[in-house]
């Protein structure tokens, strides 16, 4: 089969399967209440067994652990007891070093660190999401979640294309550059100029709607590039293409909210200081 043939099949599958991802993300975000707590709650657990999967250990006593973790983490949520959820993560923190004590012959240090990590990773830090979208004025808010780290990434594709000469860590993407970083982070910072001028006067209780959403929106762009850079080292630590075949064209849920699981906690406690009250 030609080559041209196939990448315009895989792109053309991209493109659809990227166009169902905006439609069920869209179409959730704005039902809000228990429809988004169950897209983002899927999405943690499925993005848990990704990260165990990496790891060899997804079927792993430490793996189901793990998950009965992220399982009572998000009932905390369901029920509004955030004062359980500093407590989860210590006594979860605990109880799988235990289970890393009793399969001490049969396990690694490195999967007993990693069973908590990917906790962290795919189920706290995800959660956020859910949390900005029942916050203060989350129903606006929790699309610029999204649509920084998206303006992050075509800047940086454009300035790095146009521009890049200067490799940003080498030895993990071979296409990132220092000035499609730069790029990237005015791309965000634009995402959220346009967001705060279009959107802002639905916040409630904020004087500088532009200003707030261009301030976190820079922040977000910036650690958008550490989640990027981050999935990429694990991946290539583990030996693994993707995270899993989950969506086609894609890879997995890690493979595609990699900038947002870190853009989302961050987001959340910055949103809290420039525009919550």
């Amino acid at each position: 089969m030609d080559k041209n043939h196939i990448d315009k099949g895989n792109l053309k599958m991209r493109l659809i399967f990227a166009a169902v991802i905006i439609v069920v993300i869209v179409g959730f975000g704005i039902l809000g209440g228990w429809f988004w707590f169950g897209l983002i709650f899927t999405l943690s657990m499925v993005g848990l067994w990704e990260f165990y999967r990496a790891f060899q250990m997804e079927w792993s006593p430490q793996g189901i652990t793990g998950y009965l973790l992220g399982a009572v983490y998000w009932l905390f949520l369901a029920l509004d007891r955030l004062d359980f959820l500093f407590p989860t993560l210590i006594v979860g923190f605990l109880v799988l070093m235990a289970v890393y004590v009793f399969l001490y012959t049969k396990t690694t240090l490195t999967k007993a660190f990693a069973s908590y990590f990917g906790f962290l990773y795919a189920v706290v830090m995800l959660s956020y999401l859910y949390r900005i979208r029942v916050g203060t004025d989350g129903i606006v808010l929790i699309w610029l979640v999204f649509l920084a780290p998206w303006g992050s990434d075509v800047m940086a594709y454009f300035f790095g294309s146009l521009l890049g000469k200067h490799k940003m860590v080498p030895h993990l993407s071979k296409n990132k550059t220092w000035e499609g970083t730069v790029g990237g982070i005015f791309g965000s910072a634009l995402a959220g100029f346009l967001f705060g001028l279009i959107a802002g006067q639905h916040f409630n209780d904020i004087l500088t709607p532009i200003l707030a959403c261009t301030v976190i929106s820079i922040g977000a762009g910036i650690i958008s590039v550490f989640g990027d850079l981050f999935a990429s080292a694990i991946k290539r630590q583990t030996g693994i293409k993707d995270f899993s075949k989950l969506i086609p064209g894609h890879g997995g849920i890690l493979d595609r909210f990699d900038s947002v699981i870190f853009v989302a906690p961050l987001f959340f406690y910055l949103a809290q200081i420039f525009i919550a009250h």
